[in-house]
């Protein structure tokens, strides 16, 4: 016998109100297409050093700026669902991109441990990068989805 669902909003009134009164929600809105344009950026350098052996420094402090914009947005996006939801992470109607948030996240560290360790080479850190970005850009498109649902009024289906 199937699990039961239900839809249900992606926002209470209430925190429709405060999410529209925060201003991190607009922090959020700048960081977001920053961090994407740094993300494609750093990829095209990666891929280039990647396929021609060039590059190596700049496309390893573009996976550092990379990095340091994803915490960015991660703690001032656990601060917007404090104010939003009542809670820093996990809030029911974002529960799975957190969960890959913390995914793309152990990624990008495990390459900022293994840079300053000196525990993979360059083809195997560029590598490393390029996961991280694959993770990172599977999570941009789940916000991207919850900001297309939020604006079109979207209910998130939940099973019970």
């Amino acid at each position: 016998m199937g699990a039961a669902t239900s839809h249900k909003p992606l926002y209470t009134a209430e925190q429709r109100a405060r999410r529209d009164a925060s201003r991190w929600t607009l922090v959020q809105g700048i960081l977001a297409p920053v961090q994407l344009v740094i993300c494609l950026v750093s990829a095209a350098l990666v891929i280039r050093y990647l396929m021609t052996g060039e590059g190596y420094g700049l496309a390893t402090a573009s996976v550092v700026l990379k990095t340091i914009a994803l915490y960015t947005i991660m703690v001032t996006g656990a601060i917007w669902e404090k104010e939003v939801f009542g809670q820093y992470l996990f809030a029911e109607s974002f529960f799975w991109e957190d969960v890959i948030s913390f995914g793309v996240i152990a990624l990008h560290t495990i390459y900022i441990a293994a840079l300053f360790a000196g525990s993979m080479g360059p083809t195997n850190l560029m590598i490393l990068a390029l996961i991280a970005y694959i993770a990172y850009f599977v999570n941009a498109g789940q916000f991207l989805w919850k900001l297309r649902m939020a604006r079109l009024g979207g209910t998130l289906e939940v099973t019970a």
